[in-house]
């Protein structure tokens, strides 16, 4: 028989979703900072090149949060 499928309990949801807004914080931010990405963006993609400034501190602080309430996950 096939296995059952899995339980998703809101254990596992706050287990992943702080992961998930330090990745997003992660990836803005990078996208800001790293010269090459930065102009790559700009070139390609204008538009998003916008909101990823209107989002920078959002992401900020979306790094901070999210990997601080990682670590306490991981810790506890």
């Amino acid at each position: 028989p096939p296995p059952p499928p899995p339980q998703h309990s809101i254990q596992s949801l706050d287990l992943y979703f702080p992961l998930i807004v330090f990745f997003y914080g992660l990836v803005v931010y990078f996208i800001l900072e790293i010269p090459f990405l930065f102009e790559l963006v700009q070139k390609r993609m204008p538009s998003q090149y916008a909101t990823f400034q209107r989002h920078r501190k959002i992401a900020l602080l979306s790094l901070y949060v999210g990997g601080i309430w990682s670590l306490q996950n991981l810790w506890f």
